[in-house]
This record gives C-alpha cells, structure tokens and sequence, in this order.
C-alpha cells in the first residue's frame, strides 16, 4: 500500500464560516475525516506547516513547501499539499522549478467551496488527489482539480466560482479521473533524483500594459526590482506613442543589470512578437526575454529561481530557455 504525506496549507477547502467571512479553521488530518475511503488504498501522514487564505502566501512559503518536500522525500510514495485556489497556480509553478525532476507526483488540490459544506467540490477532488498521488505513471508537480490532471508549470485558474476553476494553458491534460478511476494521455519524464533548490528572489514585478501605459510606471517598478515581466497586448510589442519612451526605459534598466521579459495577456496561444513592427525589435535585442507559450505563473516562478540563482545575463538567457516541465515550447520554432 503506497505511503502518502498530506500537506496542509489552508485554503477554501479548509475554511469555516466567521462573521468576515470564510476563513482557514480545518487541520489536515479533520480533512482526511471527510474522505475515509482513501484509507483503503494508501497510508497517509499529516503535515501542517501553515494555515492560511492563498491569498495571504508568498514565496517565502513556497520555500517552507520545498523544504518539506525535501526532508520527507525518501519517506513516502507521493505527496498532496491541500491549497487554497485563488494561488494555486503560482505555488504549482515555483515547486516545479524548486523540485525538479521528482519521480513521485506531488499533488495540489482544493476546492472553490468548504468540504463542510453540504454541497461542495472538496471530497472528489481530495479523492481524485491521493488516486493520483498513488500512482506509478504521474510524475512531479501537478494540479488534480475537477477530473482534470493538470501539469504544474500549464495550470491557470480561469473560473472564479465553478468547480471547473483551473485550465492548462498551451499543453495537453495529462490525465482525467471518471468515478476514481485514471486515464492517462501523458507520462511526463522525471530524473533519477529530483534536483531541490532553496533560493528564490522575490524582487520580481508584472505590468500589465492598458492602453496609454505610461513608461514611468514601468521605471518605478524597474528600480525596485531585479526583473519585470511586461504583459503586452496580442503576439506581443512594445508601445512607441508620442509621449511615452518605453524603449529608453527598457534600455537603460537592462544597462543597469536589470532583467526584462515580454509575454502576452492573452491566455492561449503565446506571444509571437516578431510578426509586427512594434514587437520586432525585441528579436534583435537579447537582454529582452520573450516568453512565447508560457504561463505568467511559471514566468514569475521561473524568474524567481533563476535569479535566486544567478544575475549574470548569460546564464539568465539560458535558463529561460531552459524547458523544465515543459514550461516552454514554442521558442524552438521562433530561434
């Protein structure tokens, strides 16, 4: 029988009503009470290393979740971190960079209503979650949510209220779960030994371009950070109207050591900034990253690790493109 930690970090899943609202109560061994049935494929331990609203998380957390992972790694068979939704997606992103290569699914799960509620997501996704935990064929970090079995560097949560909250981004489900039972599509590769890391740097900004963005927003946030991600309109560009000087800007932050990365609002597809003269430049300008086919979450988690890393812009570049979980794809056909 397959040995399972379950993390507990909070969430809706294991909220209670408050006269504020919904608010973090449940333990994660008062979760494991809704779900007994688990009990008869895998031996589980509990774990609680925080209890809060996903909101309230940063990546210091993400950092305590690494740790965790690494120091019980060779204890057990699989792992599932219960989680609040409304970050979920981000915290699946910078474990994929943190714990690389892990042979043994690491699950997140959770729920858009409270497992004390009568009608509630909660029970079939935990189920869904140590099904998935127990298996020989998922690898590494994944989001199970509503049937869907999500890779951890492609989820985006994309429905505020549905139980169908999450969606991966440019890349296949891996699997879907029907009445408990697994269907896989994709077995996705692992390392002999997963690869952890402990460093991140937090000092990572987005900037989510509206029309008549003004290029001193975008130097502010360049001043107090080591990199920013411009989320730019369409396949990407960079604006050029009379009054703004984003160009200057860029230029003169990427003198000064700073990283720049471009990517698109749009959520499916990717950016392609090469296709008008607005974003053509970018292509002969190597200091400007572009993120083509990834995720904001696994840009901002990618980011964070390699600059926990390194700042040397060589190495930077390389990392980027990198792929790791495949985060990245589309960058081979635009090289």
């Amino acid at each position: 029988m397959k040995r399972i930690l379950m993390i507990g970090t909070g969430g809706t899943i294991a909220s209670s009503k408050s006269r504020e609202g919904l608010v973090p109560a449940l333990t994660s061994e008062q979760l494991l009470r809704y779900v007994p049935d688990v009990s008869s494929f895998c031996r589980i331990d509990c774990m609680q290393p925080f209890s809060l609203d996903s909101t309230n998380l940063s990546p210091q957390h993400w950092l305590v979740l690494a740790r965790v992972l690494r120091e019980n790694y060779d204890c057990y068979d699989g792992f599932v971190i219960s989680h609040g939704t409304d970050t979920m997606a981000y915290t699946a992103a910078a474990l994929s960079y943190l714990v690389q290569g892990a042979k043994k699914p690491i699950v997140l799960t959770g729920a858009q209503k409270p497992i004390c509620f009568d009608s509630t997501d909660s029970k079939v996704n935990l189920t869904d979650a140590f099904c998935c935990a127990a298996s020989d064929t998922l690898h590494g970090v994944l989001i199970v949510f509503n049937g869907k079995v999500i890779l951890g560097t492609r989820a985006c949560k994309t429905r505020s209220k549905s139980y169908e909250a999450f969606s991966s981004i440019n890349y296949p489900y891996l699997a879907v779960l029907q009445d408990g039972s697994l269907l896989q599509y994709i077995e996705n590769r692992y390392l002999p030994a997963p690869v952890f890391c402990d460093r991140l740097d937090e000092k990572v900004a987005l900037l989510k371009l509206i029309p008549g963005a003004q290029a001193e927003l975008a130097a502010l946030m360049l001043e107090r950070n080591d990199a920013l991600i411009l989320e730019s309109f369409g396949v990407g560009g960079i604006p050029s109207y009379d009054g703004s000087d984003f160009t200057g800007v860029l230029e003169r932050a990427m003198h000064a050591g700073k990283t720049i990365v471009l990517t698109t609002q749009v959520q499916n597809e990717g950016s392609n900034a090469g296709v008008y003269q607005v974003g053509h430049k970018i292509r002969s300008c190597p200091q400007i990253l572009e993120a083509f086919d990834m995720t904001t979450e696994a840009i901002v988690g990618k980011l964070m690790w390699i600059l926990g890393q390194t700042h040397e812009p060589q190495d930077i570049h390389r990392l980027f493109y990198t792929p790791i979980a495949n985060d990245i794809l589309n960058y081979q056909n635009h090289g």
